[in-house]
């Protein structure tokens, strides 16, 4: 690769990390797994190493982890809670021994000890005691600064609020989310017709941000303690001299240690420890994604030294994910609620990352068909984020003659209707290409599917009907829309399979209670297409709820924050439609409230976009946005040729370096105040 290629692709593999990180540390709602994750960053790497003046200090090669939510009041760590430098191969964990024992022996150190560890996939936090007792809890952040999640902490019962001697020390863990309670609490979700959480790691990163300690308290969160970060460990003031001893020391405070520590001088024994946890890692009761590898010596370490975010004295081995082969018995059809087919592979069933798989999704027929996969075939699977299945390759070598060629059905496998190519959109209105949907609004599987969204959690919140009681409301003819669900009665409920009067009074409560959400929440459970959460909350802030928009053009709706031209044509199109106008009548007429409280907009910056990027002292980059929606302006999270101004806080990134290079105006903090007027 050229230095202009080169170039070009950090710039790309920068964006790209920056989303995913965002996503993945501050959002936990990972798009892509781990592995994927780690090659993106493994690449960027290796192409900085190879042109050293293209590495900057403001690449994610030198970051650790995200950022410090203004959700939480913000903690200064005592010491730094860096990262490790990932490797992926067993050749590049006997290059590191071969190269920390050399240098060990340049400074006169014959003897070198390693220790092995699992490394648990979940949150990574700082525990602190003052005089025996625990009075501060704080995720890592960006490794300098972390969250005050100590109310949260103190819900998890394997921390000990008070340790058996008055010590002041720090020491550091990692919360996980057992798979016995993930699997659980995606059972109730799925349930109740809720978003599934993508992992384990994920879903403990989700629960331990929690604002209300009782979520979190109900999450069934778990912790190991891995490391001693500062103050005595001993009354006496006696200093341990090996990693392995800190552990045992901890162990005895009454701290959940990681029992599964090796602790070896031979580099044979150390591969042979991390196969073995690999090995083992399908039957472990937590999510591990690889195996820490480090110096054992204390004194050893101080000699190695640091790099800017990573030990020199330790590595973490990275786990590949799981893939196994199977047979392809058939590709099925499901449709959604927009009237998306999905098709999904069924499996013979085999064993894969530690439960049974027998369903895979293979996403859409582009994929199909660019993969050649055919009914019948030998399969290549593996779980995306160690968590959804998916197919990855045929095995084409395999194959006897008999594998048939799939085709979609010329209609709707539920209905019969009519079916149209197109592009498909996910929840947020990003759209992907290869999209067969059917148009018949009176779809069953669309209904179904429909009044199970118009009931979720983040649409109207109806507690106790997901998709079991849908179908079975549904199916005994109580309901043939969303507005029917207004008119259930206590009989009509109770009389089903599996209800009973308890069941129905709960169910007849949360529909109750459902009428008061307001219309932010009523326009997204209507589910128009392209419209996600977020932009119903925006759309209906600045109309004040639903029936402004019967009225309003595309125009209008495109001066909304984020509304692009086809959600506003989208919106028009489903408000123009009369049977909408019935069902908000009837909904309305049911006691459903549809107005919103009314967004008032300056008009200052009408227009104008801005881009926040760096740490701002004066606010919080929250309230910064709010000041300046709030004159009209629209904040974005990237710099195009559109952006207005880019205002740069300390330690700007990479925004501030495309903002140059496209020539867009910089605003200091201090700029950004007299505009806001403050």
């Amino acid at each position: 690769m050229n230095r202009a290629d080169a170039e070009k692709r950090i710039a790309e593999l920068r964006k790209a990390i920056a989303y995913h990180s965002k996503l993945y540390y501050d959002n936990d709602e990972p798009e892509i797994s781990d592995y994927d994750y780690d090659m993106l960053y493994k690449e960027l790497n290796e192409l900085e190493a190879q042109y050293p003046d293209l590495d900057t200090k403001l690449s994610p090669t030198h970051r650790v982890g995200g950022t410090a939510s203004d959700k939480f009041k913000k903690v200064r760590h005592p010491v730094k809670m860096g990262s490790l430098t990932d490797v992926f191969s067993f050749e590049e964990i006997s290059a590191f021994v071969e190269k920390t024992k050399s240098a060990l022996a340049e400074m006169g150190e014959e003897r070198v000890e390693f220790t092995v560890e699992p490394k648990i996939d979940g949150l990574s936090v700082g525990l602190t005691y003052e005089n025996g007792a625990f009075t501060l809890g704080a995720t890592r952040g960006g490794g300098e600064e972390g969250e005050d999640v100590t109310a949260n902490l103190l819900t998890v019962r394997s921390i000990p609020k008070s340790i058996p001697s008055p010590l002041s020390i720090t020491v550091r863990g990692e919360v996980y989310m057992p798979k016995a309670e993930f699997e659980r609490l995606n059972r109730e979700k799925e349930e109740a017709g809720e978003k599934l959480w993508a992992n384990p790691r994920n879903a403990a990163a989700g629960s331990l941000r929690q604002l209300d300690s009782s979520v979190t308290a109900k999450r069934g969160l778990d912790i190991f303690v891995f490391n001693h970060q500062v103050g005595d460990l001993w009354e006496d003031g006696r200093a341990p001299k090996t990693h392995s001893e800190t552990i045992m020391r901890m162990k005895e405070l009454g701290f959940s240690v990681i029992d599964l520590l090796a602790v070896t001088e031979s580099e044979e024994e150390i591969l042979r420890a991390v196969k073995a946890l690999g090995e083992a890692r399908a039957s472990l009761p937590n999510d591990i994604d690889g195996a820490v590898i480090k110096i054992n010596s204390l004194r050893q370490r101080e000699l190695l030294g640091e790099t800017t975010n990573t030990p020199k004295w330790a590595i973490a081995y990275k786990y590949p994910p799981e893939e196994k082969e199977t047979k392809l018995m058939d590709i099925t059809v499901q449709v959604g609620r927009t009237g998306v087919l999905t098709p999904t592979a069924e499996l013979s069933p085999v064993r894969l990352a530690g439960t049974s798989v027998a369903r895979a999704t293979l996403h859409n027929i582009d994929i199909i068909r660019e993969r050649d996969i055919r009914i019948g075939d030998t399969v290549v699977v593996r779980k995306a984020g160690d968590i959804i299945p998916e197919v990855v390759r045929s095995v084409s070598e395999k194959r006897n003659g008999t594998e048939i060629p799939f085709r979609f059905p010329d209609t709707c496998p539920s209905c019969g209707g009519r079916l149209v190519y197109d592009s498909a959109e996910d929840g947020d209105g990003l759209c992907e290409a290869g999209a067969i949907r059917c148009i018949n609004a009176a779809c069953p599987a669309q209904l179904e599917r429909r009044i199970t969204h118009f009931a979720s959690k983040p649409a109207m919140g109806i507690d106790g009907m997901g998709p079991r009681t849908v179908k079975l409301l549904l199916d005994a003819g109580l309901i043939a829309d969303v507005a029917d669900i207004y008119t259930l009665k206590k009989e009509d409920i109770a009389g089903l399979s599996g209800m009973g009067d308890l069941s129905a009074d709960n169910l007849l409560e949360a529909i109750e209670r459902s009428k008061e959400r307001g219309g932010a929440k009523l326009l997204f459970a209507l589910g128009v297409r392209h419209i996600g959460e977020a932009a119903s909350e925006s759309i209906a802030g600045v109309f004040g709820g639903i029936y402004p928009l019967f009225d309003a053009t595309e125009e209008d709706l495109l001066r909304v924050e984020d509304v692009g031209e086809v959600m506003a044509k989208t919106l028009c199109e489903f408000f123009a439609l009369p049977e909408t106008r019935a069902l908000v009548d009837r909904l309305s007429a049911s006691g459903v409230k549809t107005d919103e409280a009314v967004r008032e907009i300056e008009t200052d910056l009408q227009g104008q976009t801005f881009v926040l990027t760096g740490a701002l002292s004066t606010l919080t980059r929250s309230e910064a946005t709010e000041l300046l929606k709030a004159k009209g302006a629209k904040v974005s999270g990237s710099v195009s040729k559109k952006t207005s101004f880019v205002v740069a806080g300390e330690a700007a990134g990479s925004k501030l370096d495309r903002a140059n290079e496209l020539g867009i105006p910089v605003l200091t903090e201090e700029d950004l105040c007299k505009i806001l007027g403050i």
